[in-house]
């Protein structure tokens, strides 16, 4: 029998796993489960060593999203008392910046709400990535909804390096969790993104009443889009949304799927993103041996640990920060 050490190096070699062998991997016993993280390691310590990249997200724009994403805090449907605002101004998405950078930040996240950028909003974040390049060496990650082709040439241009646009779930589930656009809408936007010359980003929501199925789907969908960066949440079910009653998903489940992201991704930079504090929980140091980035600090409306207690984790497991400087281009 193949040991998970064993299919980990034939996936090194260039093995891709069959969808059956993604369910297998899956449905891991849990007697299984470190072998599991071993093999995982043994990938990503081939491609990215003992390095851990930082991500930092500045919420730009807070609700009043005419989407109806059951998952979302920001949605139209969402009874959520979060905060809302429109567009900050550039002043004050450069003081993110500057914020995310003193942290050890390679990446700056410039997030806003809506289907779509508007023109004022798309100037105003072409104007701060401007600002941002000429004072810190840092990439720039724009996530901004829907793009037609010339925004995202603009972008390109103002001089952001990555754009995240989520699948978020498989096809085939998509209708549970959104009607307001479709899944090809968002690999479309993936799309323009790589036609324009940036990198695209693009990740799933995990724990939204999917199938393992679904979720095998998700990461061979994401193979099959070449996105540079996947961002794997864990539903954070919010009171007031659509998903408020989803329960929280096993420590060690979520594991198994960081491994899986892992294996059917070998080189990706895979992040432990939103809703690991309530789903990985105690075991969130565990994570860092599939998965080779996380983001600091808060989320979008929802908070995240103390960004001193992120770095204690990265130092305690003998991990060490990959900064902006060392990293390669990303295009």
């Amino acid at each position: 029998m193949t040991t998970w050490t064993q299919l980990a190096q034939q996936v090194v070699n260039g093995y891709q796993l069959s969808e059956e062998e993604a369910l297998q991997l899956l449905n891991c016993p849990e007697e299984e489960l470190l072998q599991l993280l071993d093999g995982a390691y043994h990938i990503r310590r081939h491609y990215f060593g003992r390095k851990v990249k930082l991500n930092m997200i500045i919420n730009t724009k807070s609700g009043l999203c005419p989407e109806d994403c059951g998952y979302c805090s920001q949605s139209s449907k969402s009874t959520a008392p979060i905060e809302k605002y429109r567009m900050m101004n550039r002043e004050q998405i450069v003081a993110g910046a500057e914020k995310a950078h003193s942290l050890g930040a390679g990446t700056y996240c410039i997030v806003a709400s809506g289907r779509g950028p508007s023109s004022k909003e798309l100037e105003t974040v072409k104007g701060a990535v401007k600002e941002i390049k000429e004072k810190y060496p840092m990439r720039i990650c724009a996530c901004l909804g829907i793009l037609k082709p010339e925004q995202a040439e603009q972008l390109n241009e103002a001089g952001v390096d990555r754009y995240n646009h989520n699948i978020n779930t498989s096809e085939a589930h998509h209708g549970d969790i959104t009607t307001t656009h479709t899944y090809k809408d968002r690999t479309e936007t993936v799309g323009r993104v790589k036609e324009s010359g940036m990198s695209p980003c693009s990740g799933v929501i995990i724990g939204m009443g999917e199938t393992k199925e679904d979720i095998v789907n998700m990461a061979l969908s994401l193979r099959a889009l070449n996105a540079d960066s996947i961002p794997v949440n864990f539903l954070h079910a919010i009171p007031g949304t659509k998903l408020e009653n989803e329960k929280p998903l096993t420590p060690s489940f979520c594991l198994k799927v960081l491994a899986l992201f892992r294996f059917i991704n070998p080189s990706k930079e895979i992040r432990i993103s939103g809703g690991r504090e309530v789903n990985l929980r105690s075991v969130q140091p565990l994570g860092l041996y599939a998965a080779n980035s996380i983001f600091l600090g808060n989320y979008l409306t929802t908070a995240g640990q103390e960004t001193t207690a992120d770095h204690k984790m990265i130092e305690d497991m003998g991990f060490t920060i990959e900064y902006a400087h060392e990293q390669e281009p990303v295009c």
